[in-house]
């Protein structure tokens, strides 16, 4: 039947994901709200069941790596999608630069989160944040601070790691040095980083501990979650070995900071369950839900009034860079092209 009457790509589309969902569209569904996620469903079921039992309302999600966004815009006034959970700022403000968001006004959400983790349009929302700290060989770095400008110091020549400079994480870390220290700075930082590299950057921020690990590199920059994905990975037990040995610095805490991400959330559009979906947000900013979310992916809950786990906090104190992250977002095209300017993930000697 869905053959018959799919007449386009995007209509076809709209129908799967409204089957998807086993909702109506556009009209709206009572008791229900419809998730598009970027978050791995297990990480966000026990908040959604918690929420599920607190108000009665059904959370339908579907979960993809990538196309979210595009799929929503493709989807328009006949999309299912109330809220989109996504990750890291550049993500987040793509969004609303898309004009595939709507701003909520919400006292809730303007109590519990902070300003500098919030789109003042009310368009972006944060829920969790995470640190872009450095790895660091228990063994070969026994130094327990560092600043990001630091890994331009020729001492470190062939001994760094880091995932590809074009990454979301690291056009994140980029963009915010932008904003600190200035284009031709950067510019020249990313040069000195490059000429330091131990390899060509590839692999994901666990793969830099693996390397750390292996004797490749000596330090390497990951978000902090994955200490705590890797401390606690049953699966994959050789991942513990890796987490063992490494320590975390967390770069600039004695000056501006360290840079931070995050985690959050946007309210569609063309949401069909509008009222619904400000609970949802609301809940997911709420102390229970921080406690929760924080503390099944190890990052920082972004209300803070809320505690991270034990776990997290075992890592150490910082203290997190004030610089909002819009300001961040205002900067990461420019931080795109100064990568590519310096071939960055050509990798050293290039």
């Amino acid at each position: 039947m869905l053959k018959r009457i799919c007449r386009t790509g995007a209509l076809c589309g709209i129908l799967a994901a409204t089957l998807a969902l086993g909702v109506a569209a556009p009209a709206a569904a009572d008791g229900s709200v419809n998730v598009y996620s970027y978050r791995q469903p297990y990480l966000i079921k026990p908040l959604l069941d918690a929420f599920t039992n607190e108000t009665g309302i059904q959370v339908n999600v579907i979960f993809a790596k990538k196309g979210l966004e595009e799929r929503i815009r493709i989807e328009g006034r006949n999309s299912p999608a109330d809220l989109l959970l996504s990750t890291d700022i550049g993500r987040l403000d793509a969004t609303k630069q898309m004009g595939i968001t709507q701003s909520v006004e919400s006292d809730v959400l303007h109590d519990s989160i902070p300003a500098k983790y919030r789109d003042p349009e009310g368009h972006w929302f944060g829920l969790t944040t995470r640190a872009r700290v450095v790895y660091a060989s228990r063994e070969r770095v026994p130094q327990d601070a560092i600043t990001y400008e630091e890994l331009a110091d020729p001492k470190w020549k062939g001994r760094i790691c880091t995932r590809s400079g074009q990454h979301d994480y690291t056009i994140g870390l980029v963009a915010s040095l932008i904003a600190h220290n200035g284009e031709e700075a950067t510019r020249d930082w990313l040069k000195k980083v490059k000429n330091n590299l131990a390899v060509k950057p590839a692999g994901n921020d666990r793969a830099q501990v693996k390397n750390i690990f292996g004797g490749l590199c000596d330090i390497s920059l990951g978000n902090t979650y994955y200490m705590g994905q890797m401390m606690t990975n049953e699966k994959e037990p050789e991942q513990k070995d890796w987490a063992a040995s490494v320590h975390i610095l967390f770069p600039n805490t004695e000056g501006r900071g360290t840079h931070v991400n995050m985690s959050g959330m946007v309210m569609a559009k063309n949401a069909p369950n509008r009222e619904n979906a400000v609970r949802l947000m609301e809940f997911l900013a709420s102390d229970e839900a921080q406690h929760i979310y924080a503390g099944v992916n190890y990052e920082y809950p972004v209300n803070p009034e809320v505690e991270p786990s034990d776990l997290v906090k075992s890592w150490g104190d910082f203290k997190a860079d004030d610089l909002p992250l819009i300001e961040v977002a205002k900067y990461r095209k420019r931080a795109s092209e100064l990568v590519d300017e310096v071939a960055f993930d050509d990798g050293p000697g290039s």
